[in-house]
């Protein structure tokens, strides 16, 4: 049984949400359940250390002097293991985010479906993962999300490099990363990239490196917070290597 609590600085949101998540739950056949749920974040942070949660859906623009971001870093001083999955408007704090240990990250305003992928996923990943796949084409074309090491922007086309063989769709670039868990990561205007795939970072050449010299690009634009994703202690130490030679 999975503990869910919200915080949103509207009553309306929480609500929705409420409902949405309850629906999720019994739709299939899940064992969890909302306990609590505040627009005040001296509450959520009060009700954290004396009660066992494992999911926290909370918003960014809390209306208070404390913002979401600064709220999911004291909780994560008192709850090291709590999920936490940010819910809002402000899409721009996407990667700053994930300093928080942060499970997803999803744009208001939220669709049942959207929600839906992340709740199954979070499931997934706390009771036991199987394998998840994403379809092209029509779903003519099946992907394991799990083989992809990196995703290009070519135009009009987006080009999957997994560790099989390259698949390219008419696709957009939100449109895919809407479909995509948190490790994977926007490291380029033209590239993400699956940061468990990773082999070897080159910073003084902006180069990701990954099996059989496959490799994409860090854009300057994205490097900063890239690399604060990769030094967060949520990740493992998957580097094989990291040359920080600037």
């Amino acid at each position: 049984m999975l503990n869910f609590v919200i915080c949103d600085d509207n009553p309306s949101a929480i609500d929705k949400l409420s409902k949405m998540l309850n629906s999720i739950i019994d739709s299939n056949n899940l064992k969890g359940k909302m306990i609590f749920s505040t627009s005040n974040p001296r509450e959520l942070l009060n009700f954290v250390r004396n009660n066992q949660i494992h999911v926290l859906l909370l918003d960014i623009d809390l209306k208070s002097s404390i913002s979401g971001l600064k709220l999911a870093e004291e909780i994560r001083k008192v709850d090291k293991n709590v999920y936490i999955i940010f819910i809002t408007g402000h899409f721009e704090y996407g990667l700053v985010a994930y300093k928080y240990k942060t499970f997803d990250f999803l744009q208001k305003p939220l669709t049942k479906e959207r929600f839906e992928e992340t709740v199954l996923r979070l499931y997934s990943d706390i009771f036991g993962s199987t394998d998840r796949y994403i379809r092209l084409d029509n779903d003519k074309t099946v992907i394991k999300e799990n083989s992809i090491r990196f995703i290009k922007k070519d135009g009009m086309k987006v080009i999957f490099h997994t560790d099989t063989r390259n698949y390219e769709t008419y696709s957009s670039f939100s449109k895919i990363s809407d479909m995509l868990p948190y490790n994977f990561v926007r490291c380029h205007k033209s590239y993400i990239v699956n940061i468990k795939k990773i082999n070897d970072i080159d910073l003084s050449n902006n180069v990701i490196s990954f099996d059989k010299n496959d490799e994409c690009y860090i854009g300057p634009k994205y490097k900063n917070e890239f690399m604060e994703v990769l030094n967060n202690e949520f990740y493992p130490n998957n580097l094989v290597s990291i040359d920080h030679t600037e």
